[in-house]
């Protein structure tokens, strides 16, 4: 999970109330206003670390990224996908879907679809990792877990997530838009690169937000969406 990817290792970034899903830009409301968007980008490069699973929920796995080097804390535990092939990158499309913010918590839901003919399985935690303008990456920091999301779903533990073709699975994403300590402001992203669970690839997706606490990401396991 660039970005965070949190067991192996995917980075996650800075909150800022604004995000871009494709071509699209959907701006997250500062203080209780949602919004939302749906559009999509599929590209695929398949050069990162491998983005593991757990079957039990965490607290608190991290991974820390600064441009060149990461930190991460693994799990002792792994999840699959009993039998089934794991989705790869190639086959997922990307989007933003609803958005909310209030008191300076901002979340969205990014949902992942099969476009695929074949079907496939997710399992786990996705990874992530901001990206600026020129796709160089910024502070990412990605959190399993650790914060109570709206979505029931995503307060539960990992499970098997099946994608038949055109069907569509999501996790949640939360973020601190206000600087804390020495922070006198939070980058913005204009793109992230998403890693499904058990995967190497990733796909990177149009996304501007700017995370504050060294670009803090906390992140649900992916479910049905």
């Amino acid at each position: 999970m660039r970005g965070a990817r949190p067991t192996t290792g995917r980075r996650w970034s800075r909150l800022s109330p604004l995000l871009l899903a494709g071509g699209g830009a959907l701006v997250l409301a500062a203080c209780g206003s949602p919004s939302s968007s749906a559009n999509k980008s599929t590209t695929t490069t398949a050069t990162r670390h491998a983005v593991t699973t757990t079957t039990t929920s965490q607290p608190a796995t991290t991974t820390t990224t600064t441009a060149g080097a990461s930190t991460t804390t693994t799990s002792t535990t792994s999840g699959g996908t009993s039998g089934l092939a794991t989705c790869q990158p190639g086959q997922l499309s990307a989007s933003t879907g609803q958005a909310t913010g209030a008191a300076g918590t901002q979340t969205f839901v990014l949902s992942l679809t099969n476009t695929s003919s074949t079907t496939c399985g997710l399992n786990g935690y996705p990874g992530m990792q901001l990206l600026d303008g020129q796709g160089a990456p910024i502070p990412t920091t990605v959190v399993r877990g650790g914060f109570q999301f709206l979505q029931a779903a995503a307060n539960e533990p990992p499970s098997l997530v099946t994608l038949a073709p055109q069907t569509t699975g999501a996790f949640s994403v939360a973020y601190e838009d206000v600087p804390v300590g020495n922070e006198t402001s939070c980058p913005t992203s204009a793109k992230a690169e998403v890693t499904p669970p058990n995967d190497y690839g990733y796909l990177v997706m149009a996304l501007a937000i700017s995370p504050c606490s060294n670009g803090t990401l906390h992140v649900s396991p992916v479910y049905s969406g």
